[in-house]
This record gives structure tokens, sequence and C-alpha cells, in this order.
């Protein structure tokens, strides 16, 4: 499961918005809205995108998106 208070609060830290960050990600913003709000969940190209818009390092990656437990 998604670690989405990681994934928000990492989201934050570039003061882009979410809209920004969805576009650089290649996502539509709606995708990514559901995507927090539990509504399916992130393929591996989304994390790779996202990953990289967001220069998140691998233990964090791991810790937001390989999260066992539910947030």
């Amino acid at each position: 499961m998604t670690n989405t208070e990681l994934l928000v609060e990492k989201m934050e830290e570039t003061g882009m918005t979410m809209t920004a960050i969805a576009k650089k990600a290649g996502m539509e913003r709606t995708t990514l809205y559901n995507r927090l709000k539990g509504k399916g969940e992130f393929t591996a190209s989304e994390i790779v995108r996202l990953s990289t818009v967001l220069r998140l390092n691998k233990p964090d990656r791991d810790k937001i998106f390989l999260s066992s437990s539910v947030n």
C-alpha cells in the first residue's frame, strides 16, 4: 500500500502544485488525486515518473510505495 501521508509531504516539499506535479509526471491531475484518495494503485511507470519529479531517493521511494501499512 502507498504511504500517502509521506508522499503528500514530499510533494509539498517541492513547492509545486499538485497540477504541476501531475503534469511533469505525465499523469492526469484527476488520476493523481484518485491515487492519493486510495482509488486505485500507482502503476510502476507512475511510481518511476513521480520518483523522478519529486527527486526521491530509493529508500524514500520504497517507504512511500512499498509500505506495508495503510494511511
